[in-house]
């Protein structure tokens, strides 16, 4: 089976969405089943309101061909609509995904009520055979919402590249506590840097809210956006790895620090409570330094051992087995 993934998140943008698509096309791929993306690559785009680094598609055209067998629709963007007009306008059945909470990610910004974000998000979503999400808790949520054909798609984590290393010695005061991902107000990375806590708070990653957090809090290291063996470093040498998002749908960095045998600190909300299903691995606390405290405590190992048991290749078959394949007398339409 050919299967097309239409996607307004790409690279270069560096995130959870498209890495968890590079790393299901992978297994995918050694799965036998062959992925084309259908991006922005090679559109005139213009960047997303407060998100400059994020670029929208203009003039999003025909987005798949007759050689393809599926068609999986990953965001609700301008590439994403073209590709549900396209299959709609054929009577191809499709299936979405839904990776990011748009209606807080708004309601961070503006004045607009969830419900009219909600309503507009589940009307994309509603012809579509299948609508994957992360983690049951996503599944619930949204079924509350009134979103139908909700079925889980797991994330797995790379754990050659992400791994236990030696600690060699940092040029920061220990303990070393970590955070990666953007730098947005949704992210809420503050509650992190206004702890007071002895160490150094590291921060990797970029985005609009970067230079009024240094500009705040003067004391933690920023190092911008670090990818590759140059991340895994980092991760494997911090001594707890700190996430403070509220609004994430799931949080591929937490599985990505406990591959690297680091223990996790963060909220009780959805994603980390997902994420971190042992108390072993993680502390989930709304007194976030507490958390912190707490976590710098746990075994190194059990991290690693938790993150063993997700892998892409069991999450690229979970992919595969919700995807709703063209009928056959249709294939060539």
């Amino acid at each position: 089976m050919r299967v097309a993934i239409a996607t307004d998140a790409w690279v270069p943008q560096v995130n959870g969405v498209v890495r968890s698509l590079q790393e299901t096309a992978k297994a995918l791929a050694v799965q036998g089943v062959p992925v084309d993306f259908v991006t922005p690559e090679g559109l005139a785009s213009w960047p997303l309101p407060t998100y400059p680094d994020i670029r929208l598609a203009l003039g999003a055209g025909p987005a798949v061909t007759a050689r393809l067998e599926a068609l999986h629709i990953a965001t609700e963007g301008p590439v994403g609509h073209a590709a549900r007009r396209w299959a709609l306008s054929r009577g191809l059945p499709f299936t979405t995904s839904y990776h990011t909470r748009y209606p807080e990610y708004v309601r961070a910004r503006a004045p607009i009520p969830e419900a009219l974000t909600y309503a507009w998000l589940r009307h994309f979503h509603a012809p579509a055979a299948r609508t994957m999400v992360p983690t049951e808790t996503m599944r619930r949520e949204l079924a509350g919402w009134g979103f139908a054909h909700l079925t889980v798609w797991a994330r797995g984590v790379d754990t050659v590249l992400f791994r236990p290393r030696e600690r060699h010695r940092v040029e920061w005061p220990r303990p070393v506590m970590l955070s990666v991902g953007r730098l947005a107000v949704e992210k809420n990375v503050e509650a992190f840097l206004a702890c007071d806590l002895p160490g150094t708070k590291l921060v990797i990653g970029d985005g609009p809210q970067r230079a009024e957090l240094e500009r705040r809090f003067p004391k933690a290291v920023f190092l911008g956006v670090q990818t590759g063996e140059g991340l895994a470093a980092l991760y494997a040498s911090a001594d707890v790895f700190v996430f403070t998002s509220r609004t994430d749908t799931y949080g591929n960095v937490m599985q990505e620090a406990m591959a690297c045998g680091v223990p996790v600190a963060a909220f009780p909300v959805p994603g980390p409570l997902d994420v971190i299903t042992d108390p072993a691995v993680g502390v989930l606390d709304e007194d976030l330094p507490s958390a912190i405290r707490a976590a710098l405590l746990l075994d190194r190992r059990a991290c690693r051992a938790l993150a063993e048991e997700r892998t892409w290749e069991a999450a690229a078959r979970q992919f595969a087995a919700a995807l709703a394949p063209f009928p056959a007398a249709l294939r060539a339409a």
